[in-house]
């Protein structure tokens, strides 16, 4: 079952081919977790979808409240049977109409639900090997930091992983800076510095990256936390690297190339991630 504009409908809809998250990519999502029939991080997720929308210059329903957000969420989870544990999609799409020039401003939503394993986030130690996607990059601009349904680089890149047998690629920008994995912020341990990637490279401005930046700088990890550049040398000289987004948590990288990681501080700050949410 889908939300299709606050009315639970059968996931069978279909949208028109004038669709424009389907024609331009006119489009940008939230994916968020329920847990224990909460939506995580729900005041998060709501004011990085208005600021998106408006860089986007689409026109926010009047009706849009955070109460109406959290509220249809958890409708269309409880629809799907998975109210205790779910993953949760919202894609807010301009209205049909006009070639790129848009005859309108409004917007429609979609709001979809799968249930997940579990409410808590489980530490991954098997083995996850990543390699660097070189083929198209990521731009260093204020667009790049948005959830847009514009993720064809993420979508080549994850075939070029499942070709070649890795768990995931770090996707680089123009600079041939690392920026991000294909789902999720990137996190270096290196030199008893805590690095990620600063927005200005063209990371995903992600929910996970947020609460991690301020749980280290919060508790005393005896690290110091940097949000800056990470070059592609710089993964073979760190002591760990994991991915971070509000489905999986924290996900470490066991090898890159040659090198092996150790997941001793991810281990750590995902106990200490649960507990900063509730999700004990």
């Amino acid at each position: 079952m889908i939300n299709f504009n606050g009315t639970i409908q059968s996931n069978t809809t279909q949208l028109t081919t004038d669709n424009r998250a389907f024609l331009y990519g006119d489009a940008v999502f939230e994916t968020i977790k329920i847990a224990d029939s909460k939506v995580l991080l729900l005041e998060e997720h709501y004011f990085r979808l208005m600021s998106s929308m408006r860089i986007l210059r689409m026109q926010i329903p009047s009706n849009f409240t955070m109460e109406y957000f959290d509220e249809q969420l958890l409708l269309t989870a409880e629809a799907n049977n998975c109210s205790e544990s779910a993953r949760v999609r919202i894609t807010m799409f301009r209205n049909d109409g006009g070639l790129y020039l848009p005859q309108s401003r409004e917007v429609s939503y979609s709001i979809t639900a799968k249930s997940l394993a579990s409410a808590k986030y489980i530490l991954d130690e098997n083995p996850y090997e990543v390699e660097l996607y070189k083929d198209f990059f990521v731009t260093a601009q204020l667009l790049s930091t948005l959830k847009t349904t514009n993720k064809i680089i993420n979508t080549v890149a994850s075939i070029y992983a499942q070709e070649n047998d890795f768990q995931n690629c770090l996707l680089i920008n123009e600079k041939k800076n690392v920026v991000e994995a294909i789902n999720g912020n990137l996190f270096m341990i290196k030199d008893n510095m805590l690095i990620t990637p600063s927005l200005d490279e063209g990371c995903i401005n992600g929910m996970i990256r947020k609460q991690l930046l301020k749980l280290t700088k919060k508790e005393n990890y005896g690290l110091e936390v940097l949000e800056g550049t990470i070059s592609p040398f710089d993964l073979q000289k760190a002591d760990e690297l994991f991915v971070t987004n509000v489905i999986t948590g924290i996900q470490p990288i066991t090898k890159y190339r040659k090198k092996v990681y150790k997941n001793f501080i991810a281990t750590k700050l995902l106990q200490d991630l649960n507990e900063s949410l509730n999700l004990v």
